[in-house]
């Protein structure tokens, strides 16, 4: 079984935010396969589980605010018994255009929040994880930058991102071949 998580805020003022793009894209993800987010309290998210052709996934969305997501990914892996190994991780990414879409087998925190969270949470740095870009203005403080919401081109940027790598993620989940996601999120 996979876990797939998207980080970002609860809140109607974080909806859409770029801080949000893993929420975004596992909402397309969820919508895709005709699933809807209920909330687990046990789980300190919004929980749905995917079966495609056998193949089972729960998708997460922590509801621990970004730089608590691991306190809520910890305790669905431990509950399902998930290893990192088979836990993915979208997340926004400072430092790459505007959605922009990279792969990763695992590593460092790289200043993310949220991501540190989980590392300290699942004591392993080894999980992959897929960034979206959102880019960075100099002129506006980063947490006002995350926090706010991309203009009109970015949108349409980020929401082409979200849907390509849903597509990619219902791919996965029936293939189970983590070079083929690398390969497909690398075109």
């Amino acid at each position: 079984m996979k876990l797939i998580v998207g980080l970002g805020n609860i809140g109607s003022e974080y909806e859409h935010t770029r801080h949000n793009v893993g929420f975004d894209t596992v909402d397309v993800l969820a919508a895709n396969l005709g699933l809807t987010f209920k909330e687990e309290k046990a789980f300190k998210g919004y929980i749905c589980q995917a079966n495609i052709l056998g193949h089972k996934a729960i998708l997460l969305k922590p509801t621990t605010y970004m730089n608590l997501s691991g306190d809520s990914i910890l305790l669905v892996m431990k509950f399902y018994k998930i290893d990192a190994k088979d836990l993915i991780v979208v997340s926004d990414d400072l430092d790459m255009n505007p959605g922009k879409v990279r792969f990763r087998q695992k590593g460092s925190a790289g200043g993310h929040n949220g991501l540190k969270s989980i590392i300290a949470n699942i004591h392993t740095e080894e999980f992959k994880r897929i960034k979206i870009g959102i880019s960075r203005d100099t002129y506006i403080p980063i947490v006002d930058w995350v926090l706010g919401r991309p203009n009109k081109e970015d949108a349409l940027k980020l929401n082409e991102s979200f849907n390509f790598v849903a597509k990619c993620l219902e791919d996965y989940i029936v293939s189970e071949d983590d070079a083929r996601l690398a390969q497909e999120i690398a075109r």
